[in-house]
């Protein structure tokens, strides 16, 4: 009767990997706290525009672009985030993607974001299906927006740092968009996009398993907790700049306002 081969052990873990992943929780949540996105102006100014600004079609389909992009390339990403190979590991994995791009009745968050701003006047830049290949897509975007989209693809697939500070902080803008943009479109809030988001729990589900998933992944494998913790640094300074974008679309439509023959 032959023996079975010994386990492999485990890598041995430094003082500063178990310092890392000990404190991860706590970590994820200070780079959240520091690049809260509430804090940023575009929120507050968004909500403080003109009745008349903050409804032309041109300036809400700018908006659209910029927020829809840059969920569409956190969404795409997704698909690559690595570690997560287990049998029960892919099945938490999948429930992320149904909750993303399998509601019912064919139904995706991306559908759901176009049909709200659709329903408020925008004027959409682009339809539905050109928010596919990534690059294609930069085409059509700032530079600040391209970068984000470009960095969410090559964090996700790296490590679990960037969706985890995401996923972490969504819950925040979701939230500060909805109460912003429902200052002049009160319906806003009723919309399936945020309504079932809020109700359900979903990001703040997200946020749980971001969590868990990712703390289970480094105690088995400690060498990673450093990249994880950078990468999601480097996904949070990347957020700033799109909020950033967001806000210089709101000043720019507030200055036209107060340029106008009457005004300021």
């Amino acid at each position: 009767m032959s023996l079975a081969a010994p386990a492999a052990p485990l890598p041995l873990q430094s003082g500063a990997e178990l310092d890392d992943i000990d404190r991860f929780r706590d970590r994820i949540a200070a780079i959240a706290a520091q690049h809260r996105p509430s804090r940023k102006p575009f929120f507050g100014r968004l909500a403080e525009l003109p009745d008349a600004a903050a409804r032309d079609p041109e300036m809400l389909g700018r908006i659209y672009l910029v927020y829809q992009a840059a969920m569409h390339a956190t969404r795409a990403a997704v698909y690559l985030l690595p570690h997560l190979d287990a049998p029960a590991l892919r099945k938490r994995k999948l429930q992320i993607f149904i909750d993303d791009d399998g509601l019912p009745g064919g139904d995706t968050h991306h559908y759901q974001l176009a049909r709200a701003f659709r329903d408020i006047g925008a004027a959409l830049p682009l339809d539905d299906e050109a928010f596919g290949d990534l690059e294609e897509l930069c085409r059509h975007l700032d530079r600040d927006t391209a970068h984000f989209v470009r960095l969410a693809q090559s964090l996700y697939a790296r490590s679990l740092g960037a969706w985890c500070v995401v996923e972490v902080m969504s819950e925040e803008w979701m939230r500060a968009l909805a109460d912003a943009l429902s200052t002049h479109h009160p319906q806003i809030a009723a919309a399936p996009y945020f309504a079932e988001c809020f109700a359900q729990g979903v990001e703040e589900r997200h946020a749980a398993e971001a969590l868990e998933l990712t703390e289970a992944v480094l105690r088995r494998r400690p060498p990673l907790a450093p990249q994880t913790l950078r990468d999601a640094e480097i996904m949070a300074q990347a957020l700033d700049a799109v909020w950033d974008r967001l806000d210089a679309i709101v000043a720019a439509a507030a200055g036209a306002t107060l340029a106008k023959p009457g005004k300021g």
